[in-house]
């Protein structure tokens, strides 16, 4: 495989699908890549632009932007999408098997914030955070049931009005971002959610680490990596918005995985932050990743509680085509 540190663009393949998408991801996340998609547009493999590919895997699901693309604009028959964050697919399940359930619960959430003033809105906040915070060891998130209806209005509720849109657990499993202030919250969007749905309709959504796409994995896919950042400084600290750590360890074992699906010929692409936005000479993902096509596009972060720190840097793309 050639490796390359240019953005090699193919040829773009008409699909007759419409330009203008309907769904969209639900929840803001750290690391979502709604902005790149433009970009990645032009690195997806020709298999699936051709509609050759008709499978899909995303072992890190996070807020689902490149999902939604893909599944609206190509062929795409079947999806898996997966996340060790099991907050996160409970919320997905939900929206999958009973959106119009939550739908009311959103509503009723969006009706009693709007009622309130600033410091109403704060406390209405805090009693959601501490109710849901409170019930985490009550939850079975083995076995899929009502219960879960009201945990993934609170998340997306606290999504919402939380400070930046944060969605991040401490080491106990429990959210711990503080309010945030806004005017006029979108806490529901009736139909995004109903369009997730739908989309959704294709997908096995599981709550698993990235090793289980392994052996799920059939022909004619296409698998798209999206790991928790390796973070740009040692002060940055993109691998702590969950309880669960994802560091170099980690990354080379993914590394590892990526190179045995190149063997069975699956089409993958994978992103990260770049490390040689603060060290020119950390070639960390050059080497574990030097047998493929690397490219480095830009992209602005924006995590950054402070606006003015929210500056372009570049992002890897690895793809084995």
């Amino acid at each position: 495989m050639k490796k390359t540190n240019q953005i090699e663009k193919p040829p773009p393949i008409k699909t007759g699908k419409p330009a203008n998408k309907m769904a969209k991801p639900f929840l803001k996340w750290a690391g979502g890549k709604g902005q790149l998609l433009n970009i990645f547009r032009d690195f997806y493999p020709n298999e699936l632009r051709n509609g050759i590919i008709t499978c899909y895997y995303e072992p890190f699901i996070g807020g689902g932007a490149v999902f939604f693309d893909v599944v609206q604009q190509y062929n795409i028959q079947s999806a898996i999408l997966y996340d060790i964050n099991q907050e996160l697919i409970l919320t997905y399940r939900v929206i999958q098997q009973d959106v119009y359930q939550l739908i009311e619960r959103l509503d009723s959430f969006q009706k009693k914030y709007e009622k309130q003033d600033n410091e109403k809105q704060s406390e209405f906040y805090y009693d959601v955070r501490d109710d849901f915070n409170r019930n985490l060891h009550k939850i079975n998130f083995s076995k899929y049931n009502d219960e879960w209806i009201l945990r993934a209005a609170q998340i997306i509720f606290m999504n919402k009005t939380c400070f930046n849109g944060l969605f991040r657990l401490n080491q106990k499993g429990e959210f711990n971002v503080p309010a945030g202030r806004y005017k006029n919250p979108k806490i529901l969007d009736e139909q995004n959610l109903v369009n997730v749905s739908k989309l959704l309709g294709i997908a096995e959504i599981k709550n698993a680490g990235f090793a289980a796409v392994e052996q799920d994995v059939k022909e004619n896919s296409f698998v798209y990596f999206d790991p928790p950042y390796r973070p740009i400084s040692k002060t940055s600290g993109f691998t702590a918005y969950s309880k669960f750590k994802f560091e170099d360890d980690e990354q080379r074992l993914l590394a590892d995985l990526f190179h045995r699906l190149n063997q069975k010929g699956t089409r993958q692409m994978l992103s990260n932050s770049d490390p040689k936005n603060h060290d020119p000479n950390d070639n960390f993902f050059d080497e574990i990743y030097k047998d493929f096509n690397i490219s480095r596009v830009p992209a602005t972060r924006m995590i950054n509680s402070n606006a003015a720190k929210r500056f372009a840097i570049n992002e890897i793309i690895v793809t084995n085509y």
